[in-house]
């Protein structure tokens, strides 16, 4: 059948995912030194370890034989490519990366690594840590640099009130705590 009648799927269009969110247009790749050591871990981990196991898999399946139905071989394949891909990543993200050791600063102004408590004007109060776009983890309250709360609050003080713009509205923030802890 001609494959002009046949949907097939690209091979290469299910690894065309957004590896992580992206920086503003000349922004930098600030980072904390701990995030920084994360990706040179991650990266020394896929080269080091996962690729080398994925490469004795596909040689095993390859040595079988018949490659169009061995799923050892289609799925090694695959999961190599998504590995080369995450390694060039991580490469560049390191090689723009600037890191910022943000630890023990003497300010009650907020900057990148600030760990910042506010409260809202319903009255309830969160902290949030200021961090790179590689370290976000909002479960833990770590939010990105160039994300609207964080953007909110840079160069705001201990005791101002900032207006941070939400889907559901303007609502009023109050800084109450601004602390410079070591990002883990």
């Amino acid at each position: 059948m001609s494959k002009a009648f046949v949907k097939e799927a690209d091979e290469d269009s299910e690894d065309r995912v957004p590896e992580a969110p992206s920086l503003p247009a000349g922004g930098k790749n600030y980072i904390s030194p701990a995030g920084f050591a994360r990706l040179q871990a991650e990266k020394k981990r896929l080269v080091e370890l996962e690729r080398p196991e994925v490469v004795k898999t596909v040689a095993w399946a390859a040595s079988l034989g018949d490659r169009s139905e061995n799923a050892d071989y289609i799925y090694g394949k695959r999961r190599l490519r998504e590995i080369d891909r995450r390694v060039r990543f991580l490469i560049k993200r390191l090689e723009a990366a600037e890191i910022v050791r943000s630890a023990g600063r003497d300010t009650d102004q907020v900057f990148f690594g600030a760990t910042v408590t506010v409260r809202s004007e319903d009255g309830g109060s969160r902290t949030i840590t200021i961090v790179g776009a590689d370290e976000v983890d909002p479960a833990k309250g770590k939010v990105s640099w160039v994300s609207p709360i964080a953007r909110s609050l840079l160069k705001a003080r201990e005791g101002d009130t900032v207006a941070l713009r939400t889907p559901a509205g303007e609502e009023k923030l109050e800084i109450l705590e601004v602390r410079y802890d070591e990002i883990t």
